[in-house]
Parts: structure tokens; sequence; C-alpha cells
């Protein structure tokens, strides 16, 4: 592998080379046209006094474009990006201009008979710098278009791995063992209520299972959903745990990546006791910019740390640039959870 890095970084390296010195003699070639100057005449002081030009306009464009894609990317405004652009070309220009010029009527001092007019050296100036920035937004742009679309394949497999463990968190021993349990029961004690906890649980599977390549579902679809799963656990503590849902506003057309209120329900029954002594509070509160799940902590004592869990969740979250807050304040365990883009 680093020998395929450096191998990558030398073919660079001497593409750089050829290129900037095939424009450098390109260079030379058009200001002995305009100069009408004879091209042999001292050819080698000639390329490589264009070459030193090239070089340093390079190394100053490079860096002006390191400066505005911290400051100022494409994704803020285009419109101010190219301006800035303008600006610093002609800004540039003017002060290689300065040096250059410094350095041959002072250091050097050569008589400025004969050379060029100022606006005339600007003017060749901008003509040779404008390509080489251009080059390098050029080489910038789509490399930024590869890594997105990198990211947005990462993207995507991270979606799709998150999708599978959800359902395998679904699936797992415990939940469907206990589940069955629940169902047995019922069967002899319930029949009626055995049949819903059949339909709620299948409509809770169907949901899981429907939620293919979905990075984003509404409030209202995933409280929907939200139902089935309560109502199994109705039917498994009974009276030993309480649930209440509070909307401040219309925001159910908001969106959250899917499975979140189920997986951080999974989460407050797998880490807390709920009894009908002592049972379990848990509040959703819908709010103007978070879905907040809220849950008295009566810690168990079950060291089972399967299933999705909350860092799972974060995880999904960050992908999509949110992040979920978590607050553990006394006897109360919160955690915020913001809205997303589709």
């Amino acid at each position: 592998m680093m020998r395929q890095v450096t191998g990558l970084r030398v073919n660079h390296v001497f593409i750089f080379i050829f290129s900037s010195l095939l424009y450098a003699l390109c260079q030379m070639l058009l200001s002995n046209i305009v100069m009408e100057d004879d091209l042999w005449e001292k050819f080698a002081v000639q390329l490589t006094a264009h070459y030193i030009v090239v070089l340093t306009m390079c190394m100053a464009d490079y860096s002006l474009l390191v400066f505005l894609n911290k400051h100022l990317p494409y994704s803020k405004n285009i419109l101010f990006r190219v301006i800035a652009d303008l600006a610093g070309l002609i800004l540039i220009s003017l002060t290689l201009l300065w040096v250059f010029d410094f350095m041959i009527y002072n250091i050097l001092l050569i008589p400025p008979a004969g050379l060029p007019s100022f606006t005339t050296k600007f003017a060749l100036g901008m003509l040779t710098n404008a390509p080489i920035l251009l080059v390098f937004e050029l080489i910038y742009y789509f490399r930024s278009e590869q890594q997105a679309i990198a990211d947005s394949e990462k993207a995507k497999r991270e979606v799709l791995l998150f999708q599978h463990e959800a359902l395998k968190a679904q699936i797992n021993p415990h939940f469907l063992f206990n589940s069955l349990n629940v169902l047995a029961s019922l069967i002899y004690l319930n029949p009626q209520n055995a049949n819903k906890f059949t339909k709620a649980l299948s409509r809770s599977y169907r949901y899981v299972l429907s939620l293919h390549q979905q990075s984003a579902v509404t409030v209202a679809e995933e409280m929907e959903a939200l139902d089935s799963y309560i109502f199994l656990m109705q039917m498994r503590f009974e009276n030993a745990f309480t649930f209440e849902v509070h909307k401040s506003g219309a925001f159910e057309n908001n969106k959250i990546v899917p499975l979140t209120m189920q997986l951080l329900l999974e989460n407050v029954f797998k880490h807390n006791v709920a009894t009908e002594e002592s049972p379990l509070g848990i509040q959703i509160t819908i709010g103007r910019e978070y879905i907040t799940v809220e849950n008295q902590v009566q810690p168990s004592s079950n060291t089972d740390k399967s299933g999705i869990g909350l860092k799972y969740l974060k995880k999904q979250y960050q992908l999509k640039g949110k992040e979920i807050i978590v607050e553990h304040t006394g006897n109360q365990f919160i955690v915020k959870v913001p809205y997303v883009q589709s």
C-alpha cells in the first residue's frame, strides 16, 4: 500500500513538473510574439525566468484556493466565491509584478528601456495566471465531487447496516421469546387480546421491513408504528409502566431517523425495572426543535447489552449532521432527538 501511495505521489509530481514546464514554454512563446523578440536569443534564460514565474503563480494560486475553500467554499455562495477568485487573481498578479519589477530594476539593475509597460506586463500576468487558477479550481471541484459520491455511498451503506441491525434487534431471541411467552399466555387466558397481540406484533415487524432504503420518516409515521410496540409492552408489563405523549405544536410532519422512538423505548425497558409496585414513567414530548424521550431511572440488574442501543442512533444522526442530546438529571434520563432532512 505504501509503495502504491509513494508511486502515486511521484507520478503527480512528475505530471506537475512536466505540465508547468510545458505551460511556461507556451507563455514564453506568447510573450515573444507579443513583444516581437527573438525566441532563440537566450532561450534557456527566458525559459527559466518564465518557469520561475509559473511556479510562483502556482504556489500563490494554491494558497488562495486553500484559503477560499476554508473561509468561502462554493457551497456558501457561488457568486461571492467567483468574485473572491477574481479579486485574488488580481491581487496575486499585482503582488508578483511588483516583486519581479523590484528584482529586475533594483536588484539586477536592468534598465527599463525596451521593456514592456506596466499595463502590458499586468495583462500578460493575468493571462498567465488565470488558466492556472482555473485548473486548480477544476481539480478541486472534481475531487470534491468524487469525495461527495464516496461519502454518499458510505452513508447509504451505513443506513443499510443500521436497518439490518435494527431488524436483528427486533427479532433477537429475548424479544421474540418474551413476545411468544406473552402470546402463549394470552391464547389461554384472553383469546381476544391474543389476536390483538398477534396483529400488533405483525404490524411492528411489517414497519421494520417497510423501511428499505428510507433514511427518514415523518414523526406521524414513527408514532403510528410506535403504537403497536407500546401495545406489545402493555400486554407484557400490564400496569408496570405509564406512557404519555405531549404535543406542543404541529410538528408531526418533521422527520426523524426510522425506528428512533422504538429503539429508545427498547433501551428504556432494557435498562430499567418496571413493576406494578414501582411503575416506570415514560414521556415523549414532540417539540419545535426536538422530540424528547424522558423516563425515570430505576436501574435494572440485567447485564444483557444486545440490540442497537443509543450509540447506533447517535451515529445515524451524526451522518445527517445532527447531534442527539443525552441528559442524566438525578432520577430522570432524558434524550433529545433533533429533526432531520429527507
